[in-house]
């Protein structure tokens, strides 16, 4: 998720959580040590991870995994890129632009399998459809990718884009929402949808893949061309199991649950099993589809995330 985060000092005190890179010097037959940057920090779309760890998954496939927490969402691609990680969970558009930028970093499993990002409308005001916030008030955090949600959503209902009156408002979607500051607002239909919903508000969701965009996987599991081809067996391993987390999730969500919660004791269970119930039905592991990630890629050049054609085949590992 593309969002800025303050770490508070308490966060490098997470239990199960940890700052280091893996490394060499292991003695022959123990476990490979590995570091994932998450997107932000731990919430129910990361169960997965934190349910494959705690488990004993990634033990399993000869594994020692630690999770790292990002001091800002740009962090990810630069940590991959100077090699002090492994792996990474990005948005999809960062590992487009990171790719832009001559970063040769690689997108190796799907976390999500359809895009989070959404319009959330009042329902008390009259938004049945997208094409409806013609000369409505529509919040944006201020990113690009914001632009885009509108534009393709508004265009895909019939409206004019031109005519949304958007203001920004930063990462407060919930708060202008609930004080009815604007009509509408982007966010993430598992984040902010379900807060809105949890806190009586009326509101609609209209997800951009409902309205103009393919459904594409919003986060990447992502490592860099360096490790997928000096260390195959590892991302292989990795990616493995990440999928029976994600798997186990689908299977058992109460007890995934009680382990990303065991990782964090400060996140609220409420909260974060309602996050999870309506992500379910998007984690399911399976592998990237080609057709997808290159409607995908049309589509963020033709809104202006992408300035070039990307080469789906090289940013994204297809073989697995």
């Amino acid at each position: 998720m593309r969002r800025a985060v303050a770490l508070l000092a308490a966060s490098l005190a997470l239990t199960g959580l940890a700052t280091g890179c893996g490394g060499g010097g292991a003695e022959p037959g123990a476990p490979i040590g590995a570091t994932v940057v998450l997107d932000f920090t731990p919430n129910a779309v990361h169960t997965g991870i934190f349910a494959a760890r705690s488990e004993g998954f990634y033990a399993d496939a000869g594994v020692s995994l630690h999770v790292q927490i990002p001091g800002e969402s740009t962090d990810a691609p630069k940590l991959l890129a100077a090699g002090r990680t492994e792996f990474a969970i990005l948005d999809i558009t960062d590992l487009g632009i990171a790719r832009e930028k001559g970063l040769p970093l690689v997108g190796v499993m799907p976390i999500v399998q359809r895009p989070l990002a959404a319009i959330l409308a009042r329902a008390d005001r009259g938004i049945a459809s997208p094409r409806q916030l013609d000369g409505r008030t529509v919040g944006v955090t201020g990113l690009p990718s914001d632009e885009a949600v509108v534009d393709s959503e508004v265009s895909a209902a019939g409206g004019d884009p031109g005519r949304v009156n958007r203001v920004t408002i930063g990462f407060n979607a919930v708060s202008a929402l609930a004080a009815g500051k604007v009509d509408a607002a982007t966010g993430f239909w598992n984040a902010e949808g379900v807060a809105l919903r949890q806190a009586g508000v009326p509101i609609r969701i209209f997800k951009v893949d409902e309205y103009g965009a393919p459904p594409y996987p919003e986060l990447v599991l992502t490592t860099t061309e360096r490790v997928l081809r000096q260390q195959p067996e590892l991302v292989a391993n990795v990616v493995a199991a990440t999928r029976r987390g994600y798997r186990f999730t689908e299977a058992n969500p109460a007890r995934a649950l009680d382990d990303l919660l065991a990782a964090d004791p400060s996140l609220q269970r409420s909260d974060q099993q309602a996050q999870l119930q309506a992500l379910l039905p998007a984690l399911e592991p399976e592998p990237f589809d080609p057709r997808v990630l290159r409607e995908w890629a049309a589509w963020a050049l033709a809104h202006g995330l992408l300035q070039e054609k990307l080469d789906v085949a090289a940013a994204f590992d297809l073989s697995a």
